[in-house]
């Protein structure tokens, strides 16, 4: 890994780890869209792979911009998140129960992204990348959403049937 003296170093490390990540998400969204019992869990997800690749388009725009490759990092926490959220695929569970833990498994994986890209937006401002600012902070409003349709399909439908 090339050595961090600024903070310009490690917001590219960063911004390599998140653009790993979201790819790592683009693989392993369909498969958690498949064990979804729910319609509403499946086209949530279907629906969040759609952003995911946009995340990832947005992200090669920075890149891009900064004239830099978007290579060389490997997210070991997403690598992390998607085991676990593979796991879950795979348990024999009640189909409702399964959905609340592949919600669980989903919220983990927005709440990571929401702290890198927030990290992300703010280095950005401070170092007057605004068109990379603007971009990130795009993403971050979708990971928001997401991470709050996640909890109010929990909330209204997926955890009362699981509790049955």
């Amino acid at each position: 890994m090339p050595s961090m003296n600024t903070l310009h170093d490690v917001f590219v490390h960063e911004l390599k780890d998140i653009l790993n990540a979201e790819k790592q998400l683009v693989k392993a969204l369909p498969k958690m869209a498949k064990a979804a019992s729910s319609e509403n869990l499946r086209a949530g997800i279907e629906e969040h792979l759609q952003e995911t690749e946009g995340h990832v388009e947005r992200l090669e725009t920075i890149f891009e911009s900064l004239e830099i490759s978007g290579r060389g990092v490997k997210c070991q926490a997403m690598e992390g998140l998607v085991k676990e959220g593979a796991e879950m695929i795979d348990e024999d569970a009640e189909p409702a129960v399964k959905d609340a833990a592949l919600i669980a498994a989903a919220q983990k994986v927005e709440h990571y992204e929401i702290a890198s890209y927030g990290t992300l937006v703010t280095w950005a401002r401070q170092m007057g990348h605004s068109e990379a600012e603007q971009l990130l902070q795009q993403t971050l409003d979708e990971e928001k959403a997401a991470d709050r349709k996640l909890t109010e399909l929990a909330e209204s439908e997926v955890n009362m049937t699981a509790e049955r």
